[in-house]
């Protein structure tokens, strides 16, 4: 019998079936990777970037601020931003079911915020979410040991078969920096402060934040698990950093200052108290101290009635350290000299009000530079009374001298909320201020106008706007000056030099009223000031304004302090007994710091009184009352 034999059928029909088979899938994935590559690869690639990709702001170092000799104020140290992946936190992630309240147990303490703020963060649907900034690198330190105990333990859980749950591998730390006051409560009325985000809030941190800030730059990497593919590349944008600012301040001489200050705002039991100190010379602004004060460093314990720099922002009646300004338009006017004899009766009536002097007293025979040594009001009334044939006229020519000596005028220093005072126009006088605005009682400064007005008669009677800044230090370390402040005359050099003799008897002569701010070896001119002081509260008269004012050497002036006081409510609260000597303290170290010598010379040694029986053989300017 012959073998079976099996006939093969042929193949060609299949294999042309898994032929078209494979053409159409492979068809397909064509198409599929042409509308992936070519068609919507844009698109595509944009997707793919949003979670490859992570994009990180490269703060910019912010810029010092120093003093005149470089000494830092306000300086910025690395800081670190606790930054997280709240992706990282899903239980899938995580291999924890609460894995953000973990976290945040773990967290709160060391960054000082609430657990429920921080758990509410980390379940956030995002990439990327910021924990807390500027924190410093103790802090990242004790977070980073955390994640490694962490890291570790859920190593050796995985070794066992467990999840290796790791509630802390999702927190990560960006560089940053951190704003600090090296010196506390030093100028901080001057620098301010910054806020949370790093901006200037408050004093020159505000007013120069654009200069100090510098520009953030940015740098993108890609990722993987919340870390950085090295072998992926990265494109980066270098911050650029702030300009450093050098001051116009000296940080002893505000030290000074400030100590002075405090010590006697405590001790009269007072609202508050300001200091300012300038060179006569270039109208750049030494010291400019504040009490109560704050530290920029902790603003959570700080006051925000205290946070301002009220030796700029506060205006108050100075009273009688403006009478300066009426001696130098009656001086100028040539309408008096300091010989010229003045009558002065215990009471005078003037328009709607009898006027007085600060004590009673008989009849003084004074000469117009007594007037200003015994801070006589009723003096001032009648020798200003002399500027013009008509009150009215009087009122107009006065006005204009205040004006030039900056009374309601902007300082020139532009700090943010500084105010400019308050004068009103002569027409607008009412029939009181017209009288009582030469002894400095209804118009009203701040503290860098009352310092500037006699820093004006130390210079000659030549204005110079005062200055805080002296110029800037950009990151390639050049210096750039501030730009040279405007100056203009205010009354003549001739009248100034005689005004400085006139200020020596108000504390040279024993019937001076500031005698409490001598100086030995050095010949020092001032003015003390007492003014009714205008309640915030009510807008009612309530307290005091001491006050003193003046500069040294008298004849050949240097430096000019002056001492503001506001509602003493303990002991003294006359500008001589409070004000002179803070005035002392603070001149005596001004002088020695600069190294300014005495000149040696004698003092001019006025008269203050005069014999009312026989004239002098030089005829005076005929006064009311004489």
């Amino acid at each position: 019998r012959a073998p079976h034999t099996i006939k093969l059928g042929n193949p060609r029909p299949r294999l042309r079936l898994v032929g078209v088979g494979l053409t159409l899938v492979m068809l397909v994935f064509v198409v599929r990777l042409l509308q992936v590559q070519a068609v919507d690869a844009s698109a595509y690639s944009a997707e793919a970037s949003k979670n490859r990709y992570a994009n990180y702001t490269l703060a910019a170092e912010r810029g010092d601020i120093t003093d005149r000799k470089g000494v830092a104020l306000a300086t910025s140290v690395d800081a670190y931003d606790i930054t997280a992946d709240p992706s990282m936190f899903t239980p899938k992630e995580s291999k924890a079911p609460d894995a953000p309240e973990q976290a945040a147990a773990l967290l709160a303490p060391i960054l000082d915020k609430d657990p429920a703020e921080i758990a509410d963060r980390l379940r956030k649907n995002t990439r990327y979410v910021v924990l807390a900034r500027r924190q410093t690198p103790q802090v990242w330190n004790q977070i980073k040991d955390l994640k490694r105990v962490f890291a570790e333990k859920a190593q050796a859980d995985k070794k066992n078969n467990g999840p290796g749950a790791n509630v802390l591998a999702g927190v990560f730390q960006e560089p940053s920096s951190k704003r600090v006051y090296p010196n506390g409560t030093l100028a901080a009325g001057i620098l301010g402060y910054v806020n949370a985000e790093g901006k200037g809030a408050g004093g020159l941190e505000s007013a120069l934040d654009r200069k100090l800030a510098g520009k953030d730059g940015e740098i993108t990497y890609a990722q993987a698990g919340g870390r950085q593919v090295p072998t992926a590349g990265s494109r980066e944008e270098p911050a650029v950093p702030g300009d450093d600012v050098e001051l116009t301040i000296d940080r002893d001489i505000q030290w000074a200052a400030q100590s002075a200050i405090t010590e006697q705002v405590e001790k009269s039991g007072a609202d508050r108290g300001y200091v300012i100190v300038q060179d006569t010379r270039t109208g750049e602004i030494l010291a400019m101290a504040n009490a109560p004060g704050f530290d920029p460093n902790d603003l959570t314990k700080a006051r925000s009635a205290a946070m301002g720099n009220a030796a700029l922002q506060d205006v108050y009646e100075p009273g009688s350290t403006a009478k300066v300004m009426s001696m130098a338009a009656v001086l100028e006017e040539k309408k008096a000299t300091p010989l010229t004899h003045v009558t002065v009766p215990n009471r005078l009536h003037r328009g709607d009000r009898l006027f007085k002097d600060d004590v009673d007293h008989p009849t003084w025979y004074l000469t117009l530079n007594g007037v200003l040594a015994k801070s006589s009001n009723i003096g001032t009334i009648l020798a200003t009374g002399q500027l013009g044939g008509t009150q009215g006229e009087a009122n107009r020519i006065l006005y204009s001298y205040l004006t030039k000596f900056g009374i309601g005028q902007p300082t020139g220093l532009g700090y943010p909320g500084e105010s400019r005072g308050i004068l009103a126009e002569p027409e607008k006088w009412s029939t009181s201020q017209q009288y009582t605005i030469p002894f400095g009682q209804g118009l009203s400064l701040n503290a860098v106008q009352a310092a500037s007005v006699y820093s004006t008669i130390a210079n000659g009677g030549v204005r110079i706007t005062p200055t805080l800044v002296r110029g800037t230090k950009g990151p390639d370390g050049r210096f750039t000056p501030a730009p040279a402040p405007a100056k203009s005359r205010v009354i003549s050099e001739e009248t100034a030099r005689t005004l400085a003799g006139m200020l020596e008897s108000v504390v040279d002569d024993e019937e001076g009223t500031g005698t409490k701010a001598r100086i030995p070896g050095y010949r020092v001119g001032g003015k003390t000031g007492t003014s009714n002081r205008v309640d915030p509260a009510t807008g009612r008269y309530k307290g005091y304004t001491a006050s003193f004012a003046g500069f040294a050497p008298a004849d050949a002036p240097r430096v000019t302090v002056y001492c503001a006081i506001q509602n003493p409510t303990k002991g003294s609260y006359f500008g001589g007994q409070i004000c002179g000597p803070i005035y002392k303290k603070v001149m005596e170290f001004a002088l020695k710091t600069l190294q300014v010598a005495p000149t040696g010379t004698a003092p001019a040694g006025l008269p203050v009184t005069f014999d009312p029986g026989p004239q002098p053989t030089q005829q005076p300017t005929p006064q009311p009352g004489q």
